[in-house]
């Protein structure tokens, strides 16, 4: 060492910049053993919210010319059940576009649809496609206070949008292998 230099300390990265995310693990490992649409879309109904830190997330199938709002979980009744066209709503936009949607005043963006907003208190949201050449779905997370998501919200995101991808892609691949697992016989059958 130079005597004439002076010394500096560095904090680690790893104690403050890249903590674990438990919630993200565990939804990777769910999403791993999915073998079914309907698992995929219970994971990501059951994981997502905590991930992120959202009031409300959906769950959003593309039907050809409609989206499907498959899945959510809110703070209050969202859009579960319900069919858009997909050229008439921010999830249809995200997966047109094959983009990301980050929407901090939903009330300004000419995207959302205004009227399927007003019986809800969700100000602001972001909205992910779920799959990358051509998506088949998209995740939406909402909040009731107009926010700016930090990058690592909508990181963290994207990132279960793309596991959520390969876990799709895996349960089509086994789907035409004829491997996918049958459903367990219920009590009484």
């Amino acid at each position: 060492m130079d005597p004439g230099r002076p010394v500096h300390y560095f904090n680690p990265m790893a104690d403050t910049h890249f903590r674990p995310e438990p919630g993200m693990a565990a939804a990777t490992g769910s999403l791993e053993a999915a073998a079914s649409l309907e698992e995929v879309v219970s994971v990501l109904q059951s994981t997502a919210r905590q991930i992120v830190g959202s009031d409300g997330i959906s769950v959003v199938l593309r039907e050809g010319d409609t989206v499907f709002y498959a899945a959510e979980d809110a703070i209050e009744p969202l859009w579960r059940g319900r069919r858009f066209p997909v050229a008439a709503c921010i999830s249809g936009w995200c997966m047109l576009n094959g983009q990301t949607a980050v929407v901090p005043d939903i009330e300004s963006d000419p995207r959302v649809p205004m009227m399927a907003y007003r019986t809800t208190s969700m100000r602001s949201l972001v909205m992910v496609p779920i799959g990358a050449a051509q998506p088949v779905a998209a995740l939406g997370a909402y909040w009731c206070a107009s926010v700016i998501p930090d990058d690592a919200t909508i990181c963290r995101l994207e990132a279960l949008a793309q596991q959520a991808a390969a876990a799709l892609a895996r349960v089509c691949l086994l789907a035409g292998a004829g491997v996918l697992r049958e459903p367990a016989p219920s009590a009484g059958s």
